[in-house]
């Protein structure tokens, strides 16, 4: 029986920093068989875990011994949310390889925040919204997400990404994605595809469009007999179409203050002076890569 192969690597996140777009651009690249679909979460969401390893390992069936295979999960860095992925993921793959890509933290909060306006998780304000759902913040604070992985994998393990970078040099910061993987031939970046899961793009929650959607019969029909372009006009009418909202001055300071410790922690990491106000102009200027790490004593998670 053929031996059932795991992934070597794995985007980690963090969510809503362009990790869908990083994925399919991975897809289309030779050498790199990523799973379909994106996002297995089986390290993280209880329920999936439970479904055990054969089951995981079939996301990546059919794939080629010379290629090297990939998943993007960005449960695996929503703490508190799901405390075990380190552990269990630690036991499956002692020697993975992850990719972690930062996005500016008041922007990814807010992209995340009509993310789950659109899906209905949320329905109030901005700032009542933070007050109410903590994991906006949290899922931005890097350094405590990344900290349980550098423990356990060591920083050599682990690529730090920006998303200023990706989205400015997509060719230069592919082709380091490639490096660290060690592929054999060099990644390019496929400038026809479009960015994926745009919020403003994304489709509101509708039962009747999930209806049309997902009835067989008429599924089909909208497939034969129905143009492409009416399609996509008939799609823009349950599209977003708004951008992320404008952070009041009192929140936003606040979240600065809240950002601005958890940034400073992982700047030293980089060997570089980080807050709110200087992220972009760091994280657009230069690769960055780990220089000393730090581990808080306090910190709760052990391997």
């Amino acid at each position: 029986m053929k031996h059932k192969r795991l992934p070597d690597f794995i985007v980690i996140g963090a969510m809503k920093s362009a990790t869908t777009t990083l994925h399919e651009q991975l897809a289309r690249q030779p050498g790199l068989f990523m799973s379909r679909s994106k996002e297995p979460n089986f390290f993280s969401d209880d329920a999936i875990y439970a479904r055990g390893i054969e089951w995981y390992a079939s996301f990546f069936a059919g794939a080629g011994d010379h290629l090297l295979l990939g998943e993007s999960s960005t449960h695996y860095t929503k703490l508190p949310t799901h405390p075990h992925t380190v552990e269990r993921m630690v036991r499956a793959l002692p020697r993975v390889k992850l990719i972690y890509v930062m996005r500016h933290p008041i922007d990814r909060l807010t992209s995340h925040y009509l993310h789950q306006l659109t899906v209905g998780q949320i329905s109030v304000g901005l700032e009542e919204a933070v007050e109410r759902h903590p994991e906006l913040v949290d899922y931005g604070r890097y350094s405590m997400q990344l900290e349980p992985y550098l423990r356990v994998y060591g920083p050599e393990s682990i690529l730090p990404v920006f998303f200023n970078r990706l989205v400015d040099q997509p060719d230069r910061e592919l082709a380091r994605l490639g490096q660290f993987l060690g592929v054999h031939e060099p990644l390019c970046w496929n400038h026809a595809l479009k960015p994926q899961n745009v919020g403003r793009e994304r489709m509101r929650k509708s039962p009747l469009r999930e209806a049309i959607v997902q009835a067989p019969m008429l599924s089909t029909l909208r497939r034969t007999l129905i143009p492409r372009p009416l399609t996509e006009g008939l799609k823009s009418l349950w599209k977003v179409g708004i951008d992320p909202p404008l952070v009041p001055a009192g929140l936003s300071d606040r979240l600065r203050e809240l950002f601005d410790r958890d940034l400073t922690r992982l700047g030293s990491w980089l060997g570089v002076e980080l807050d709110c106000d200087s992220f972009h102009g760091v994280a657009a200027a230069q690769p960055l890569s780990w220089r000393q790490f730090d581990p808080d004593p306090c910190c709760s998670y052990r391997p």
